[in-house]
């Protein structure tokens, strides 16, 4: 069928995110982000794309040990959390370079006004500081991930909503320019996790220096629970789960009834926060030791490691190589045929 006529209807469901190699992961990432990637690649075997983002962390990491090491453990993380290489194709970004190319053929459809209200790069503005090319095309880049593999699931966070914004609309200016139906909207499907707050009481970010690592080693995850904030009740006195930042924590790792045992105390008075943390640190320890177990055999078979993300990068390669194919022919960059008049 030609690009040409092509309708949106006719594109699979097909999932794609991609996470940054900027640190360690920690619960926020897990809660908000991972374990729903994690749970939709059952819903969409085959069809759910997750990369390592190395291209996008180049805006901000200019050190060549520390962005292949970090690449390295985000892929151990994953893989260890559960994502199954038979069901979900995974990938270094890099590995897939049609990403590029296709960025700069949407851009050249792109109005500058997009990008200039792009969240991301005002932001750095307003501190101050010097933004690079590469952070104002940053949504650009975004674009050309989820399009190279014509996907129309994206799961993102508040956060990332408006460059799925920026994504439509720079999809749709493509298809309106050229007459085509070459790419279809994609559309966000919104994480609905609560916000996974830190041990300062603030949302768990790595700029606010207040994370809990999924991986973390048993005394670092000892020293961050004992340092959570928390108010400072009598010990005896009633204490109040709600946006209590112990009981959130606890919540997302404990069963219903561990978590409704553990309101009842808290409003009781029959339990003080020393005696909380250290619960929620047995209940941390408890949910992520399986985890943590697969994570050290994947890390005695790192060859098995290449191997998934060699395989994954082939078969993401395999959709971009078709979709620039399909873009070439539609603004005229196909190759010369005998005959054409």
């Amino acid at each position: 069928m030609s690009p040409r006529t092509r309708q949106n209807d006719l594109f699979p469901p097909r999932v794609l995110s991609g996470v940054q190699p900027s640190g360690a992961l920690h619960l926020g990432n897990f809660f908000g982000a991972i374990k729903q990637h994690i749970a939709l690649q059952h819903e969409y075997p085959g069809e759910s794309f997750y990369f390592i983002a190395n291209y996008h962390a180049l805006t901000t990491i200019h050190d060549a040990d520390g962005l292949l090491k970090q690449s390295w453990s985000v892929a151990l993380d994953y893989l260890a959390l559960g994502l199954e290489p038979n069901k979900a194709t995974f990938y270094r970004q890099s590995d897939v370079p049609q990403v590029c190319e296709l960025m700069w053929i949407l851009a050249c459809v792109t109005g500058k006004g997009i990008l200039d209200r792009g969240h991301a790069y005002k932001d750095k503005i307003e501190k101050g500081l010097t933004p690079s090319v590469g952070l104002f095309l940053y949504p650009e880049l975004m674009a050309a991930d989820i399009l190279a593999v014509r996907s129309t699931i994206v799961p993102v966070g508040k956060d990332q909503e408006q460059h799925l914004e920026m994504a439509r609309d720079i999809a749709n200016s493509f298809n309106h320019v050229f007459q085509t139906d070459v790419f279809p909207t994609p559309v966000a499907k919104l994480n609905e996790a609560a916000i996974v707050p830190g041990i300062d009481g603030q949302k768990m970010s790595k700029s606010y220096e207040n994370t809990i690592s999924i991986f973390a080693e048993d005394d670092e995850l000892e020293a961050k629970v004992m340092h959570i904030k928390t108010s400072s009740t009598a010990l005896g006195a009633p204490l109040n789960p709600s946006g209590d930042t112990v009981f959130t924590l606890y919540s997302l790792v404990s069963t219903s009834d561990q978590r409704d045992e553990m309101r009842e105390r808290y409003q009781s008075g029959d339990i003080g926060y020393q005696q909380a943390k250290i619960e929620l640190l047995a209940n941390l320890k408890t949910y992520f030791s399986p985890f943590k177990e697969r994570r050290r055999a994947l890390e005695e078979d790192l060859d098995q490691v290449e191997d998934i993300l060699r395989d994954g990068a082939r078969r993401a390669r395999q959709e971009a190589v078709e979709t620039v194919e399909m873009v070439r022919e539609v603004i005229g960059l196909d190759r010369y045929q005998r005959g054409y008049k």
